[in-house]
């Protein structure tokens, strides 16, 4: 194990909490790429963490980058795109990257390929990592009933390992959920009612502002 890899695994086995939510962050909507680039007209290999967040939620874009130099040592790059209310926040470091793959992430597209990590499949942090894929990839829904207005945790997975294996942390959390066929092997995984967003809430949580105002709407 080189030293940058003892001293990331050092600062990891400190803040596994921390980084089993990172963990779901990357898995929702983060991505791992080495790709080829052009520099002084010489061809270099990048080496690229990225997480790409809605740029009107300012306080998540904040607690996300905080939490990459928490736990990497680097103060990431946020860049804001031209077009739609987007923004990257990313790390360009070879070192980190296949540090990260060395844990068990697999590198982009997620289509066919994500996968959790065996080392962080343990019931103390499997909750962090649910919380970290649906604070980036999922939504608290307003939904109608005839009238009556109730909570719905919603969060579509692409087809992949980590699908099955999110629905087994959920089903071992005891949440009744169902999951929905929405295409070409994706899925919409859906929780319904008051009584369900009150458990999420008590055993799992959210960091992102956007869905704490929308459940506070019900609590």
């Amino acid at each position: 194990m080189t030293e940058i890899n003892t001293i990331l695994s050092e600062n990891i086995s400190s803040n596994q909490t921390l980084f089993a939510e990172f963990a779901g962050v990357l898995l929702g909507d983060g991505s791992l790429s080495i790709y080829k680039s052009i520099v002084n007209g010489k061809t270099k290999f990048q080496h690229r963490l990225k997480v790409t967040l809605d740029s009107r939620e300012q306080e998540y874009m904040r607690y996300v980058a905080n939490l990459l130099e928490k736990l990497f040592f680097l103060r990431p790059l946020i860049r804001f795109k031209k077009e739609g209310n987007v923004v990257d926040i990313i790390l360009f470091d070879k070192r980190i990257v296949n540090f990260l793959i060395d844990t068990g992430f697999a590198l982009s597209p997620k289509w066919n390929r994500a996968t959790i990590p065996n080392s962080l499949l343990k019931s103390d942090l499997e909750k962090q990592i649910v919380k970290g894929y649906f604070d980036t990839d999922g939504s608290v829904v307003i939904a109608n009933n005839n009238g009556t207005k109730y909570p719905r945790l919603e969060m579509k997975v692409c087809p992949s390992p980590m699908q099955s294996q999110l629905i087994a942390i959920l089903a071992k959390l005891g949440f009744h959920f169902g999951v929905y066929q929405i295409g070409r092997g994706e899925v919409r995984i859906q929780l319904n009612g008051r009584k369900q967003l009150r458990k999420w809430r008590e055993q799992i949580g959210f960091s992102n502002k956007r869905h704490i105002d929308k459940a506070n709407l019900f609590c």
